[in-house]
């Protein structure tokens, strides 16, 4: 069972910290699935979208709009670098990540991720429109 996340702001540690977007239903379902799994070291979750968490607004906006991890030597990395580097904790997805190292494969990883940034707006209110349908009442 995975700790509950970490509501404090990302600093350097000894931890992989990752920071996701808690109010978005897609990114909720990934990094569910990410927190189900065993990981070789341990990561902290940090949802920014929670108004508690003591972030500037301009730090929060950059979380928000894009996928961030803190490595625990304080490194932030974004987008596919980001992914990678979770990745490469994860069982079952270390093979990805280490296939996202490989010269020339995360800037072609980061080009697909602007992409979906692209259509991420349209696919969060489908998945809203889905999460409602599900709720009773």
């Amino acid at each position: 069972m995975q700790p509950p996340p970490t509501q404090t702001p990302p600093e350097p540690g000894e931890r992989l910290t990752v920071l996701f977007d808690g109010a978005c239903p897609l990114c909720r379902r990934e990094v569910g699935l990410y927190q189900s799994l065993a990981p070789s070291e341990s990561v902290d979750w940090l949802d920014v979208s929670d108004a508690t968490v003591p972030l500037c607004p301009e730090d929060r906006s950059r979380y928000l709009a894009r996928f961030h991890v803190r490595k625990p030597d304080g490194q932030m990395l974004s987008g596919a670098q980001a992914f990678v580097a979770l990745w490469l904790t994860m069982p079952g997805w270390r093979w990805l990540g280490r296939i996202g190292r490989l010269p020339g494969v995360t800037p072609v990883l980061e080009v697909l991720y602007r992409g979906f940034l692209i259509i991420r707006p349209r696919l969060q209110r489908w998945a809203r429109a889905a999460e409602g349908l599900k709720r009773p009442g």
